[in-house]
């Protein structure tokens, strides 16, 4: 019999709300995290075509752990560490009481310290004094510096991973997260997913790309809208959400509070461009499948999809065909939102932050609104799409992550049995 894996803390940093309690109060209310950027000292925003982010507002990672630790990392690994912090506290597990040797860290990061990497180098270039350059430097752009500190704050001295898939970066920690506990490799994976990408360098090279919106850059809270017909591009967020997952049985001895279970998880490569997926929808549609299949699930038994929904042109309607394919005449009674309608596309974080949503769906029957749904677009809509909170029973929720470089991840989750619901942690 397959190790059964569950949920049993959660943690987040976000644009509209830092902690679990404030980010779904406002997510279930509907309320916009993104907001006009002021400025790119000394950059002036009239040299960007894009103005408009979900950003952290007033973050001073002081407030909430050792700076010993803080201090030591990036913006993005600091995002990390409050979440990790946060969500260790929810899941009352009490480092000192472990193995050590169990408890493993993997961490989904898509772009890492780019906040110091982009100071450093423009002080190289400028300067042209390589001698002045930061010490800490080389740890701290290094994409595993954020599973590292997260390791050196709680002593967890299982596997410790960093994934970098773009976009679907922390889905798939999770979804190898998942894999070390069910091969017996780790009682307890500490996940997070953390991106703070809005800088001078990152944000001009999306705005090169042309993928994000530049419409409503007067109206900030109106910018993300994924499926909507007026939608012209995403809105860069940043932030981290951390999940505690451990075994059943683990969470069973120790009493624990379950949120869900997570069940399923696929990793797919489309092979086919670095930015654009396949129109059909076929690989998204088959990636969806083939996670199902890993649960031991069937379409026919999915309640919830938490939507990739970046709010660009092609992405939404391939997601949304992909969609109809799979579950065919149940596709429009499946409840869907869009998390980044909210929050901006958090990159890296935005696998994690979308697990947050769809665990707390299966957790407390409620659904967030999608922002900005307000002219559906026919090639995008789906009847469980909705402006409004909705109520639903949520037994099974479908999470999906697709990434640059062609790259698909599903995650499944069950809604946790009663007794695990019931035991206190």
């Amino acid at each position: 019999m397959r190790t059964r894996v569950v949920v049993t803390g959660l943690g987040i940093v976000s644009p509209i709300g830092i902690g679990i309690s404030d980010f779904w109060k406002a997510a279930l209310a509907g309320q916009s995290g993104i907001s006009a950027i002021s400025s790119f000292d000394p950059f002036p925003m009239d040299g960007y075509r894009s103005k408009v982010a979900g950003q952290v507002r007033e973050f001073s990672v002081e407030r909430f752990i050792d700076s010993v630790h803080g201090e030591r990392v990036d913006r993005y690994a600091q995002f990390g560490l409050v979440a990790a912090k946060e969500a260790l506290a929810d899941s009352g597990l009490q480092m000192a009481k472990e193995n050590p040797h169990r408890v493993g860290v993997i961490v989904g990061a898509g772009m890492g310290g780019m906040v110091m990497g982009e100071r450093e180098i423009t002080q190289l270039y400028q300067q042209q004094k390589p001698h002045r350059v930061h010490p800490n430097f080389i740890p701290v752009i290094t994409l595993n510096s954020a599973s590292g500190i997260i390791a050196m704050a709680y002593g967890a001295k299982g596997p410790n991973l960093t994934i970098s898939t773009a976009c679907s970066s922390s889905a798939h920690a999770l979804g190898q997260a998942l894999h070390c506990i069910r091969e017996g490799r780790a009682d307890v994976m500490i996940v997070v997913g953390a991106d703070a990408s809005i800088t001078p360098l990152v944000f001009a090279g999306f705005c090169s790309l042309r993928a994000l919106s530049s419409k409503y850059n007067d109206n900030p809270e109106k910018a993300s809208r994924p499926f909507d017909r007026l939608r012209d591009g995403f809105v860069m967020g940043e932030g981290a959400g951390a999940l505690i997952l451990e075994s059943a049985a683990h969470a069973k001895k120790r009493k624990a509070r379950v949120y869900a279970e997570i069940a399923g998880y696929a990793a797919t490569s489309e092979a086919y461009h670095m930015v654009i997926p396949r129109e059909d929808g076929l690989e998204v549609a088959n990636t969806m499948k083939l996670a199902l299949a890993d649960a031991g699930l069937t379409p026919a038994q999915v309640d919830y999809i938490n939507a990739h929904a970046t709010s660009t042109t092609i992405g939404d309607a391939v997601e949304v065909k992909a969609i109809r394919q799979l579950f065919k005449s149940r596709a429009d009674k499946i409840i869907i939102s869009a998390t980044k309608s909210l929050i901006g596309h958090t990159l890296g974080a935005a696998g994690a932050i979308g697990g947050i949503a769809s665990v707390l769906a299966l957790y407390t029957g409620k659904i967030h609104p999608t922002a900005n749904y307000d002219d559906p677009d026919p090639a995008c809509a789906l009847a469980g799409l909705s402006r409004s909170a909705q109520e639903r029973r949520v037994k099974v929720a479908l999470l999906n992550a697709f990434g640059f470089g062609s790259n698909n991840a599903a995650v499944v989750f069950k809604q946790a049995t009663a007794e695990g619901r019931r035991s206190k942690g």
